[in-house]
């Protein structure tokens, strides 16, 4: 193993038993087929239910909604891609040449992904304490607090809540188009909401990111045009 992976597992503060985990979670699927996408899903699980539980225990008197946003707001990948960077993994994930050469090392949802597939990888070679710990650490200097919750509310949340408020049905989301090539292809999504004869677009990196956009521009639009 390299000096760069030992380093590595000591920020983890988690030594491998099974070191083809830890390769594996930093492997970008341009660089192999044995490549950490698997491990990513896992990851994602675990964040989620560890994050729950360190809110569950801070924020004692918030009730469900509010930690529900809050979690959103830690889990989202401008979160993970900045605890990526202070985790040092673009020095160390491993890419194509192809993908090294468009800046992949510095992409944000490589890196998100590989912090997840590492959270993957120590729960399947330490157990769910071992992942656990480490997703503590991870936010430990993050200043989790009730005021999250405001500016964890993303722009599909809040639209629904308008909705719901004035007794509305929920928006209809679809991708009308994409663009670029298939490896890097953006998503134009249109929100609808049929009650107000109303339509939007907006475009994003995946269909999720689109449908967020979509969704703020519709915000917008209810704004500027008078509705309470």
């Amino acid at each position: 193993m390299s000096e760069a992976l030992w380093a590595l597992q000591r920020r983890l503060q988690h030594e491998f038993s099974d070191p083809a985990l830890l390769t594996r979670a930093l492997t970008h699927r341009s660089f192999s087929a044995d490549h950490n996408e698997r491990l990513e899903f896992l990851g994602d699980a675990v964040l989620n239910l560890s994050v729950a539980d360190l809110l569950f225990e801070k924020l004692q008197h918030l009730p469900e909604g509010d930690l529900s946003r809050i979690r959103a707001n830690l889990v989202k990948q401008d979160m993970l891609h900045q605890l990526a960077v202070e985790l040092g993994l673009p020095a160390v994930v491993r890419l194509g040449d192809g993908e090294v050469r468009s800046g992949g090392k510095k992409r944000p949802s490589i890196l998100a992904d590989a912090l997840e597939a590492l959270i993957g990888a120590v729960y399947l070679d330490g157990g769910y304490i071992a992942a656990q710990a480490l997703v503590r650490r991870l936010f430990k200097a993050v200043d989790i607090n009730p005021t999250m919750s405001a500016i964890g509310k993303d722009p599909k949340t809040e639209l629904q809540e308008w909705l719901q408020a004035r007794k509305l049905r929920l928006p209809l989301y679809r991708v009308v188009g994409t663009i670029g090539a298939a490896h890097q292809q953006s998503f134009d999504v249109e929100c609808e909401i049929a009650e107000l004869n109303l339509s939007e677009r907006g475009i994003g990196g995946s269909r999720r990111a689109g449908e967020q956009c979509a969704a703020a521009a519709m915000l917008q639009t209810l704004r500027k045009g008078g509705h309470p």
